[in-house]
């Protein structure tokens, strides 16, 4: 990661340097965080953050969910992350918009005066999975490890602690020679990776496990949903079987790190041909032109910096 000149922290610009917190900060003991990843493309009308207002609406609904105040408004951090991105004089970005309960209280449960801090980071960011992994696919491993479910935690909060989970479904995939883990519910059915929804493809038809697969309600999945409809395929929300993920005749990763990731093997059996299958290029070429033109944005999913 290529960090930038500057950070948006509480309402200021900072230099990166400054952006520091205390050691006693809550979030640091007890992962008391919320948080999103944005990306910003160059497009031929100039820089757009994709899906900015809905990515922001997630962020304060994570808040809420845990109970956070957050003393900005919606307008305000979609401010903040275009003036990231001006600021840094960046093109194409990746924005991180964070809040987390400062110094204050040991307790596990925070006092109510323990602050609500926020930071917007915009930096530079490649692909996530490999360029290499967009076009030939990646090879990824049922984890062990099961998805925390919303009987634990709200799962539809995109919380820090929660991604202790996924460290340990990404990390045990890597340590095996994986790209990415994929992980079941306490069920035995298919979740997601461990930052990433998941689509299969069988028989011309695309399935993706709905919200109650403890799942994170992903704006690129919704995207690709829509995308996906669009063109003229069905897309099926429904609970899927771990062994059909090895019997699929193809199958991708979505997210906004990942974007569209085609998947070649799971658990080294071999997806269809092996490699990015035709359904999943005609959803990455939909996908990747909003951003060089080739697709019209109908649905008003980009943002400009400059507006």
């Amino acid at each position: 990661m290529k960090h930038s000149k500057y950070i948006w922290m509480n309402g200021e610009m900072i230099p990166w340097e400054n952006a520091t917190v205390h050691v006693m900060s809550h979030a640091l003991h007890y992962g008391s965080s919320v948080f999103e990843g944005i990306r910003c493309y160059a497009t031929p009308m100039g820089r757009s953050i994709f899906r900015l207002d809905a990515h922001i609406k997630r962020f304060f609904n994570s808040a809420k969910l845990y109970r956070y105040p957050v003393s900005f408004s919606i307008s305000e951090i979609e401010q903040a992350c275009r003036d990231s991105i001006t600021k840094n004089e960046l093109e194409a970005a990746y924005i991180r918009p964070l809040a987390f309960l400062g110094a204050g209280s040991l307790g596990v449960v925070p006092n109510e005066d323990v602050p609500t801090d926020v930071i917007i980071a915009a930096m530079e960011f490649g692909t996530y999975l490999g360029e290499e992994g967009l076009k030939n696919g990646i090879d990824v491993c049922v984890s062990s490890w099961a998805r925390t479910t919303s009987a634990a935690l709200p799962v539809l909060s995109k919380a820090g602690g929660h991604y202790l989970n996924a460290q340990l479904i990404g990390g045990e995939a890597r340590r095996n020679g994986f790209a990415e883990g994929i992980s079941v519910t306490a069920r035995g059915t298919v979740s997601e990776g461990s930052a990433e929804n998941i689509f299969i493809v069988r028989e011309g038809k695309i399935f993706t496990p709905p919200l109650s697969a403890a799942i994170l309600d992903g704006i690129t999945r919704d995207a690709v949903i829509t995308l996906a409809r669009h063109v003229g395929f069905e897309v099926i929300e429904q609970e899927i079987p771990r062994e059909l993920l090895y019997v699929a005749d193809e199958i991708f990763l979505t997210g906004t790190a990942a974007e569209v990731t085609p998947v070649r093997s799971v658990d080294r059996m071999e997806i269809g041909c092996g490699s990015r299958g035709p359904i999943t290029e005609a959803i990455q070429n939909a996908f990747f032109g909003l951003f060089d033109g080739t697709t019209q944005d109908q649905w008003n999913w980009l943002d400009s910096v400059e507006s």
